[in-house]
């Protein structure tokens, strides 16, 4: 596999290419009047947002990038932080996903939820009040 493909529905294309700009940290490769694509190398990703009239709500759980420590989910927390997207929770030492995590999330303009994370360990327990993880 070379990429792993994402197709966003969005209602604002200024808005969510100036996000994901941020978020991702590079400009799209392509932009069309109703269209943006996002080519990263690291992770494989081909990110496209695709205007529509109207968009209700989260249309999946979320979406995550999972790194390598602590230190770089406080590093991306940060570099978002002075792009003026600020973390709306972070969770340090929590359960998630059968699983012991440091993460915090961000929302783009459509409501769409996404976290940095990384794993310390593999638990037993899942966290059932955690309303967007797994």
């Amino acid at each position: 596999m070379k990429y792993v493909h994402v197709g966003l529905n969005i209602t604002n294309l200024e808005k969510s290419i100036e996000f994901y700009s941020k978020l991702f940290g590079t400009k799209p490769v392509k932009e069309k009047a109703d269209y943006a694509k996002f080519l990263l190398e690291t992770p494989g990703l081909n990110f496209t947002l695709n205007l529509r009239d109207e968009v209700s709500g989260n249309q999946v759980g979320h979406f995550g990038f999972q790194v390598e420590s602590t230190e770089e989910v406080m590093a991306h927390k940060n570099r978002l932080a002075e792009n003026g997207i600020l973390s709306q929770l972070e969770e340090i030492n929590t359960t998630c996903c059968y699983a012991r995590q440091d993460k915090f999330w961000v929302h783009d303009p459509d409501g769409n939820e996404w976290e940095f994370f990384y794993t310390k360990a593999d638990v037993e327990e899942n966290n059932s009040n955690a309303s967007s993880c797994c």
